[in-house]
């Protein structure tokens, strides 16, 4: 029997798709995967470097593997690896250290090193200049969960003042349509009846995988593309920028026979003044202009927000700007981030700072808004009869799903449900 290997996942929906893609890889080379939590050969994390509580998180892990299990071989990859890899490279217990362009050749890795510090003392480092990664690398999960995760887009050519992602990801750059038509069909043939479509600037996908030099097509080429593709029922839009997020592809997922009435559009503030010193590409009324035009055509669409509180010089009032905004628009859910300083960002060097204990206060805050918001946007379908996608067995005797419009339903385990579309009357 081959070695045996564990994988953990921290951050977005594409580092998921990315984990099962080296998964699949490790599993074909003849390794055993194990869960997490079991004793094995090769722990291999995943990470995110969004915000400081992801590296907090990374250093954790790695001390409780080393509780498990001494003499494993621990990697570190992802993002935090790509930005920060002899910070990482110096955590006792960690061998090896991969960044953005050499974690698809784990398995090849993986022969050429041994448990232990590399000559000279920390893990073996093997990661290059962000800069000059220009391929994309197309990645998808399957069997981990119902819905799968397809990656279509990497990489970031915005400069936001508080994001580390174009430093840790590169360039904007894609796959093709014809690829993702692939990849869509490999995942046809699993069974996997919902795709949610990844990316880290989803909107701009086209770009080809040359650095973003050329543009080969268009999100909304690719959205018409899928939708006439046999054997997937459900598609979803994991996030879009509001500035791209057009009339035209509103207007396609309101007809369309795949995607569903669920848009994720980031905000991050809904004070102008903020959103000027973020560097975001829009003002709140087009966010708001968004929302509206969405709504008009889909009333029953779920529309989730990206929200980040306590940014350098957010004021009491700038905070109520927010907080009035998101209580104004019909957002029915929020995925609140408390700020945290990062490296070689510029929202550091903006003034005043606000205190952590203020940041935590405002967080909370949104956080409530955000349950009334999705319990208000649920109650509005009650009585209502949607599809339910139910995932696997859960916990507790239970199983739950998501609706088209994403409102999660819970109900006792039955194993007919498993992986299957259930007419569901929303109570």
């Amino acid at each position: 029997m081959g070695r045996s290997v564990a994988f953990h996942t921290l951050g977005c929906k594409l580092n998921f798709s990315e984990t099962s893609t080296l998964s699949r890889v490790l599993e074909a080379d003849g390794f055993v995967k194990k869960e997490f939590e079991e004793e094995a050969d090769v722990y291999v994390i995943n990470t995110c470097s969004v915000t400081e509580n992801a590296d907090k998180e990374c250093r954790m892990i790695v001390r409780r593997i080393q509780k498990r299990a001494p003499d494993a071989m621990v990697v570190i990859t992802g993002c935090y690896a790509q930005l920060k890899p002899n910070e990482i490279a110096k955590i006792e217990g960690v061998d090896l250290v991969l960044g953005a362009a050499e974690k698809f050749n784990l398995a090849t890795h993986l022969k050429e090193i041994t448990k232990g510090p590399a000559d000279g003392g920390g893990a073996k480092i093997c990661s290059c200049d962000i800069a000059d990664v220009n391929g994309f690398q197309s990645s998808f999960s399957v069997n981990d969960r119902t819905r799968a995760f397809l990656k279509v887009q990497d990489g970031c050519d915005y400069n936001c003042s508080f994001c580390t992602i174009p430093l840790a990801r590169g360039h904007s750059r894609s796959d093709s349509i014809e690829g993702v038509l692939r990849n869509m069909q490999e995942l046809a043939a699993t069974g996997t009846k919902e795709i949610v479509l990844t990316g880290i600037n989803l909107g701009d996908f086209g770009k080809g995988a040359d650095g973003g030099k050329t543009r080969d097509s268009s999100f909304y080429e690719l959205v018409q593309a899928m939708d006439e593709q046999e054997g997937i029922e459900r598609i979803r839009i994991s996030s879009i920028e509001p500035n791209l997020l057009t009339n035209e592809i509103i207007e396609f997922v309101a007809g369309s026979r795949k995607f569903m009435p669920h848009f994720h559009i980031p905000l991050q503030s809904g004070s102008d003044k903020i959103l000027g010193l973020m560097r975001r590409r829009y003002k709140r009324e087009l966010y708001e202009d968004r929302v509206a035009y969405i709504k008009q055509l889909m009333p029953h669409c779920c529309i989730g927000a990206d929200v980040i509180v306590g940014f350098p010089s957010e004021s009491d009032a700038d905070f109520k700007d927010t907080y009035d905004f998101l209580h104004r628009v019909e957002v029915s859910y929020l995925h609140v981030f408390t700020y945290s300083e990062r490296a070689n960002t510029l929202a550091p060097n903006i003034k005043p700072i606000v205190p952590v204990h203020i940041r935590n206060e405002r967080n909370k805050a949104l956080r409530n808004l955000s349950y009334q918001k999705m319990q208000y946007f649920t109650e509005q379908h009650h009585g209502s009869k949607r599809k339910v996608l139910f995932e696997i067995a859960g916990k507790n005797g239970m199983m739950e799903g998501f609706t088209d419009n994403y409102i999660k339903v819970q109900t006792l385990y039955r194993p007919e449900w498993e992986k299957q579309m259930v007419d569901w009357v929303i109570s």
